[in-house]
């Protein structure tokens, strides 16, 4: 069987504020149904910024393997390519990285107008939120680019 490598030519990258390692292009913004299709590409060995999904997140991992990591530092899991997750709200808090390479992984993200991440310091503080309207404004700055 012939491997195939994510072509990412098109896709246009874009910083998520001040977040390190980390790039994002949303793809969709379903306002009716509240969802959010995005691509995040995830820089290898580079972990994000600690957080917690506040909503829904299906994910595919289209290039690269997808680490998360507790907020201990112990890896929590490592997603090969291809692998499909459905994970609900969670509590918990997590990073995530690429594993020897970036990783490109596919979110859709199902929530509603809330809050749909939040970010936590090292203590697992709250420090910010990203939410529905928060992915409707980069989608409207993308598209301005």
């Amino acid at each position: 069987m012939t491997p195939y490598t994510f072509d990412e030519r098109k896709i246009h990258w874009h910083k998520l504020g001040d977040f390190e390692h980390i790039v994002y292009s949303v793809l969709d913004i379903d306002t009716d149904n509240k969802i959010v299709d995005v691509l995040f590409k995830f820089e290898a060995h580079k972990q994000i910024v600690l957080h917690r999904h506040k909503a829904l997140n299906k994910t595919l991992v289209i290039q690269g393997e997808h680490h998360l990591y507790k907020a201990n530092g112990d890896i929590k899991e490592v997603r090969a390519v291809g692998s499909y997750t459905s994970s609900p709200a969670s509590n918990e808090p997590h990073r995530e990285c690429g594993g020897d390479e970036c990783a490109v992984v596919f979110f859709s993200i199902r929530g509603g107008e809330e809050v749909l991440y939040e970010i936590l310091d090292d203590e697992e503080n709250s420090i910010g939120t990203l939410s529905f309207q928060d992915f409707r404004d980069l989608f409207a700055a993308q598209k301005n680019n």
